[in-house]
C-alpha cells in the first residue's frame, strides 16, 4: 500500500474497525519479520494483545517461529505507555530507543513498531501524547526505525486529527472502501498553533 519506506519514517493510520486496523498492521509486521527486522506492537483495549497474537498467527506463516526466536514482542498499552501508572514522554522514548539499540545489537536489520493511543481519554493526556509524537520526529532521524501510529476515528475530533496529521509524514485512511494515503507537505516544518 505504501511501498518501501526509508528508515526513520513516522506515519499514521486512522481506523474505524478492527478489520481496518488489522488490514494494515498484519502486512506491516509481516513485511518486517520477513525482512529480518525486530517488531514491537503496543496494543490497546480496542484490539488487545490476545487479538494481535491471533491475527498474526492467522496472517503470517510461521509466526510462532518468529515469536519463539524473539523477533516480535507485543505489549498491552498499560505495560508500555502507562508503565509506572501514567504516561511519561521521556521514559517512553527511552524505552523505544533501548529496544532499537538492543535489536541492532542482536543482529536485526532494524526495528518496526506500532503503538495505539486508544487509552487517551482527556485533553491533558492528549496534549502530552501530541508532544510525544512531535518528539519522536526529533529522535528517529538516523535510526533504523519505522514507526506506525494508529488512531481510532471514534476517539478523534477535528482538532485531534489535525494534531496527528501535523506530527506524521503521511496518513492512511479508509475512504469509500479504499485505503488512501494523504501526505503532509509541511511535515517537519509545522509548528503547533
Amino acid at each position: 500500500m505504501v511501498g518501501d519506506l526509508p528508515w526513520g519514517s513516522h506515519f499514521c493510520q486512522f481506523y474505524k474497525t478492527k478489520k481496518d486496523l488489522l488490514d494494515v498492521l498484519v502486512p506491516y509486521f509481516r513485511a518486517g519479520l520477513e525482512s529480518g527486522e525486530f517488531c514491537v506492537w503496543v496494543t490497546s483495549d480496542f484490539l488487545t494483545t490476545e487479538d494481535a497474537l491471533k491475527a498474526m498467527k492467522k496472517g503470517v506463516p510461521g509466526f510462532d517461529g518468529f515469536l519463539s526466536k524473539g523477533q516480535m514482542e507485543i505489549f498491552p498499552y498499560t505495560d508500555w505507555y502507562l508503565k509506572g501508572g501514567s504516561f511519561d514522554l521521556k521514559r517512553t522514548l527511552t524505552m523505544w530507543m533501548e529496544k532499537h539499540d538492543d535489536a541492532l545489537a542482536r543482529g536485526f536489520s532494524g526495528m518496526r513498531v506500532s503503538g495505539n493511543p486508544y487509552w487517551l481519554d482527556n485533553k491533558r493526556d492528549w496534549d502530552d501524547f501530541a508532544a510525544y509524537e512531535a518528539e519522536i520526529n526529533k529522535v528517529i532521524g538516523g535510526t533504523r526505525l519505522l514507526v506506525l501510529c494508529t488512531y481510532s476515528l471514534k476517539k478523534c475530533g477535528l482538532v485531534e486529527i489535525l494534531d496527528v496529521v501535523r506530527n506524521h509524514e503521511f496518513a492512511l485512511a479508509m475512504n469509500q472502501g479504499k485505503w488512501q494515503v494523504v501526505t503532509n507537505p509541511t511535515f517537519g516544518d509545522a509548528q503547533p498553533a
